[in-house]
């Protein structure tokens, strides 16, 4: 179980899916993730729009599309609730469906408890998105 003092930075994404959502690739993927320690998959629920816009919200633990996500979650702690995942199915195109999956960066967890410990704290992170990583690695190869 998580406790407060001791967990490090939280995620959560909204990965809207390929086809009917049952990517076992994908899935293998946060696996791998979780199993190294780079991850605690924390919570994942499953939002899907119809044709007609209905959204229709499924935790991990409910569903067949779910089913291959279901041993991902180490403990799950509910932290979406409905009025969240309600939002996220209010942006997604109908016909579609999405994953939205909290987790502990535990690979930061170590570094976080020593900053708390010091009376350190971050005071700005954000992540580059990749679009502009690419551009700045292509500026780069231009360069060489």
């Amino acid at each position: 179980m998580l406790k407060a003092e001791s967990v490090g930075p939280v995620d959560v994404a909204v990965v809207e899916l390929g086809g009917d959502g049952v990517d076992q690739e994908v899935a293998a993927a946060i696996l791998d993730l979780r199993d190294t320690g780079t991850v605690k998959v924390i919570d994942i629920s499953f939002v899907a729009k119809s044709a007609d816009g209905t959204v229709t919200i499924t935790e991990v633990t409910e569903s067949n599309v779910a089913e291959v996500y279901r041993g991902l979650v180490d403990d799950e702690l509910d932290l979406l609730n409905a009025e969240d995942l309600e939002l996220v199915g209010a942006e997604l195109p109908p016909g579609s469906t999405a994953m939205v999956m909290v987790w502990e960066n535990t690979w930061a967890s170590r570094l976080s408890a020593a900053l708390r410990r010091s009376g350190s704290r971050v005071r700005m992170l954000e992540r580059v998105p990749r679009p502009v990583v690419q551009e700045a690695i292509g500026a780069l190869e231009e360069d060489k």
